[in-house]
């Protein structure tokens, strides 16, 4: 029960590397905010933690809306009294095209939910978190936040923004006890993943065949490998980790 007795919140997590990353935050303890733009998906979630016996009360927020995430954030408060913990998993990929192919709607509306939405979680959870004397903040970045690609110049901009403020906030908050660190998952076998490798030519098998190689470790991640990592950064365990942006990602940023 490394989460015994903590509150967090849980953003995008109706489904993938959220969803199981909130799942096993109950399973240790934790009573999870489960959070979603889409509200079934994330009542989902929460029902199905009560039904393994955790607690977690499902939210619709959207996160590149501050009013949104104000009144989430009260509605948490209201319901669990306490932030301790704040896992920054929502964001989407974007158009995967080079800077010059990108029209500004597409660029804004990739930095508006990873990097703006990452930046108001944080803004309004730090004070509730200082309030304990203490909290840890994982923000999902990603390799494309810590290494360049020839692809998708928006979402690998806008992880490099995640990255640098992760870095950031864990100097500013630090004195506060607050804990700021990321991770930058390779590639996951999530649904959003897969859906996007079936629109490449052969398909899903074509993009695991074409990704796999690049991963030195002999296999692609799965969202419990990741969920394990953020319990780990969320934990007192962590307590000395701080500014870190850690890859998971089967070696692939060890070339």
């Amino acid at each position: 029960m490394r989460l015994q007795d903590k509150v967090a919140i849980v953003t995008g997590a109706g489904a993938g590397m959220g969803k199981v990353t909130a799942e096993l935050f109950a399973q240790e303890g934790c009573k999870v905010a489960v959070c979603d733009l889409n509200e079934e998906t994330a009542k989902q979630t929460a029902k199905e933690i009560s039904a393994a016996g955790g607690v977690a009360n499902a939210y619709q927020v959207n996160i590149s809306d501050e009013a949104s995430v104000d009144r989430l954030m009260k509605a948490v408060i209201a319901d669990f009294s306490k932030l301790d913990i704040l896992v920054n998993c929502a964001g989407i990929n974007g158009v995967n095209q080079w800077a010059h192919q990108v029209e500004e709607k597409d660029w804004d509306a990739v930095f508006a939910v990873d990097v703006k939405g990452t930046f108001f979680m944080t803004k309004h959870a730090v004070p509730l978190m200082k309030e304990n004397g203490k909290g840890s903040i994982v923000n999902f970045c990603s390799i494309y936040g810590i290494i360049g690609a020839n692809e998708s110049a928006p979402y690998c901009a806008a992880k490099g923004a995640v990255a640098n403020m992760t870095r950031t906030d864990a100097i500013c908050y630090g004195k506060s006890g607050i804990r700021v660190n990321s991770v930058c998952p390779g590639t996951v076998l999530t649904e959003l993943t897969l859906a996007k490798a079936r629109e490449v030519e052969g398909g899903e098998q074509a993009y695991i065949d074409e990704m796999l190689p690049k991963h030195p470790i002999g296999f692609l991640g799965e969202p419990i490998d990741i969920a394990h990592v953020v319990l780990f950064l969320a934990s007192d365990e962590a307590r000395f980790v701080t500014g870190v942006n850690m890859p998971v990602d089967g070696g692939y940023t060890a070339r």
